[in-house]
């Protein structure tokens, strides 16, 4: 199998290629407990994990009695002895606009649905979470974002 790296992403390495998609996954479950983990710390309950829509996947719904959180998760697994982080294996550079857009979207199409109770939440609030930990597993690094927030009377 031929590994093929774009010359326009500066962020991927051209000497160590992408883990296999069964390693992607568990890394990226790993993040996203740790993650719900730092808003559980922060007085969260989390709600779901992993939540499909006909619109895509939530990584996390959480909710502290007023708000609730709608997080995308990115996670980067680094292989390095020493504890230092590089710029180019910051998760949280990976999200997009329009990943944001889509968390909205997702965020509209889960609250749609009439499968689930929704909490009575004063504030919807969007957050990303980069989460890098090294070869074992352990955590290295935790970036919390709240990259938008809705008054439950404002049209999202």
């Amino acid at each position: 199998m031929r590994v093929v790296f774009s010359e326009q992403d500066p962020h991927r390495s051209k000497r160590h290629p992408p883990p296999p998609p069964d390693a992607r996954n568990a890394t990226g479950r790993l993040g996203e407990r740790l993650a719900a983990a730092h808003l559980e710390r922060l007085g969260f309950t989390t709600l779901a994990s992993n939540v499909r829509t006909r619109a895509g996947e939530i990584d996390l719904i959480a909710f502290d009695g007023m708000t609730l959180v709608f997080a995308e998760v990115k996670t980067r697994r680094v292989c390095t002895s020493d504890r230092r982080v590089r710029t180019d294996q910051e998760p949280l550079p990976w999200l997009r606009p329009r990943q944001r857009a889509r968390l909205r979207r997702l965020a509209v199409a889960w609250l749609s649905e009439s499968k689930h109770v929704r909490p009575s939440a004063h504030t919807i609030r969007f957050d990303a979470v980069g989460v890098i930990v090294d070869r074992q597993g352990r955590l290295l690094r935790l970036d919390h974002l709240e990259i938008g927030r809705a008054s439950c009377r404002e049209r999202l």
